[in-house]
């Protein structure tokens, strides 16, 4: 049999991206209407909706590129992602697909890495502190809605930065994909276990109604944003009272919980698009 040369690998993807080349790209629109018919079981729209989308996992799949790795194997492993990422989106959620697959296609590729290049095999201990590292890994990131850093993982989990950064050297848990300033401690943390806590969608659910919630804030006068503000802890900070905000405005208790019931109110009236994300939540 033939040894397969760098050749022949560069041959086989520069063909690859030829032919993908061919296939045309999707409006949002099509998007949307592809996604109604595939939740109906439309299997020629499920396969549209992945061929129009396979430039995206090369484009994301030559970021995680390595010396070690054939980049035609991580474009396959992306490919499942992208082939997931088709049967869960939604067209309710009003999101282009290449921000929804972006996530699935990731996580496949950051899967199918670690698991290649993992041979360590850590004592039992080791074992469940890094299973602890990434459920709260996981976790924290849907919460911050960013990378957590290592002292914000080592407090959840309870034990030193030193123990987690060790656990980590054991195993590929740091591939420094995106540096900041070179500091490791921003590079992405990839999966060694499979992870049942990453939810694209609850992420996606949270991020657009947080962004609904603020457009529906404009429609509130300076005074009632400021306490809706204040009272739901959109600016970031703890959630008071209607005493402490009172105080901070010169206003009684009872005047700040009547302009609360108040732009509530008028949100509600201007926020249907809240509706389909709660809807779409439960």
């Amino acid at each position: 049999m033939k040894k397969t040369t760098y050749t022949d690998q560069d041959e086989a993807m520069q063909s690859y991206i030829t032919q993908i080349r061919k296939i045309p790209l999707l409006s949002f629109d099509e998007e949307l209407e592809l996604s109604r018919l595939i939740q109906q079981g439309d299997e020629k729209a499920r396969r549209r909706l992945i061929e129009a989308n396979l430039r995206l996992v090369v484009k994301i799949a030559r970021s995680y590129a390595a010396k070690d790795v054939p980049l035609m194997d991580i474009i396959q492993e992306g490919n499942l992602g992208l082939m997931h990422a088709a049967d869960k989106y939604s067209h309710l959620r009003n999101v282009r697909f290449s921000t929804y697959a972006g996530w699935w296609i990731r996580q496949s590729i950051s899967r199918f890495l670690v698991n290649r290049r993992r041979a360590i095999r850590l004592p039992h201990r080791k074992e469940e502190i890094l299973r602890k590292v990434q459920l709260v890994y996981h976790t924290l990131s849907q919460t911050f809605m960013r990378q957590p850093r290592i002292e914000e993982i080592a407090k959840e989990v309870g034990v030193s930065q030193e123990e987690i950064e060790f656990v980590l050297s054991m195993t590929s848990g740091f591939i420094s994909l995106e540096m900041d300033g070179g500091n490791e401690e921003y590079g992405v943390m990839m999966d060694v276990y499979e992870d049942y806590t990453y939810s694209p969608e609850l992420a996606l659910i949270r991020q657009s109604s947080r962004d609904a919630t603020l457009k529906a804030l404009k429609t509130l006068k300076a005074r009632e944003r400021r306490i809706i503000t204040y009272r739901y802890q959109l600016n970031g900070g703890e959630r008071q009272t209607l005493k402490s905000i009172g105080d901070k405005m010169g206003l009684s208790p009872e005047t700040v919980r009547q302009i609360e019931i108040r732009a509530l109110r008028k949100m509600r009236d201007h926020a249907k698009d809240l509706q389909a994300y709660c809807t779409e939540a439960m």
